[in-house]
């Protein structure tokens, strides 16, 4: 059963269904603009999925057939109307950054959901997600450079490690809109859906993440972020001081329990 959750905001909604939780960017009128409230209730979203153990796996997309069209200029310089939310830029640091997922990333896997615009802001945010399914009729593109800006969400830095160089600097250059199937092909996004199932099929990549061993997704992302650019030598240090504990759990012993009684297993995140 889906249950609202009270961390969302006016421009933010957040959802949980048993181990998936579901962030909504909701400004339609304005393409799900960022604004300072939505991000306030992205980076609480992000907090809540890292912090809540029962919680495998999120979703982000974006209200009526929209993703995100970028950065409102004018609605994150105003303040929320809401008092606790207004609290909560202030408890939050660098909330801004933490909502764009240029800092502090959740610890579980994020997976876009897109259709229509998702340009500027809205493939920054892409970027900054783990798995991204994208409708045919979506328009990506960091247009930041045309408009004599800087994409300030990490594309600069991120993409070349994605996509390879020339790729990145096809998008990032030109500052061009790209179809989900150059998308595609780039290696920017994992799957092309027809429109209006984006959610759904991005809910369906969820369920499989979900029935993994939460422990054992949680260390190969752990150990990919922190190793991307370290020499072999090194990073397998890293791996083997995130792998052997989970090698040694009690979720192993039961994937391998499940596999020998040919039942789904039972992973207790233990």
């Amino acid at each position: 059963m889906t249950e609202r959750l009270p961390i969302g905001t006016e421009h933010c909604t957040v959802e949980r269904d048993g181990a998936v939780v579901i962030v909504t960017m909701n400004r339609p009128a304005a393409r799900n603009a960022l604004s300072s409230a939505m991000l306030v209730g992205l980076a609480s979203a992000w907090e809540y999925i890292s912090a809540t153990p029962e919680v495998r796996v999120g979703i982000l997309t974006g209200a009526d057939g929209q993703f995100c069209a970028g950065a409102d200029l004018k609605a994150m310089g105003t303040p929320p109307t809401d008092p606790e939310v207004r609290e909560r830029m202030k408890r939050i640091p660098d909330f801004h950054w933490k909502g764009l997922l240029r800092d502090g990333r959740p610890t579980k896997p994020l997976i876009a959901a897109i259709e229509g615009y998702a340009v500027a802001g809205g493939t920054e945010l892409l970027v900054g997600t783990d798995l991204r399914v994208v409708a045919e009729g979506a328009t990506l593109g960091l247009y930041e450079a045309k408009r004599g800006l800087f994409p300030m969400g990490g594309c600069a830095i991120r993409l070349p490690r994605q996509i390879g160089y020339a790729n990145a600097m096809d998008l990032l250059l030109t500052a061009r809109s790209v179809t989900p199937a150059e998308a595609l092909a780039m290696g920017l996004v994992n799957q092309v859906v027809p429109d209006g199932t984006a959610l759904a099929a991005a809910r369906a990549l969820a369920d499989q993440v979900a029935a993994c061993g939460p422990l054992a997704v949680q260390a190969i992302l752990r150990t990919y972020r922190e190793t991307e650019h370290l020499p072999e030598e090194e990073a397998l240090k890293v791996s083997d001081e995130l792998g052997w504990p989970v090698i040694g759990s009690a979720d192993a012993k039961e994937g391998s329990l499940a596999f020998k009684e040919k039942r789904p297993p039972v992973f207790r995140g233990e």
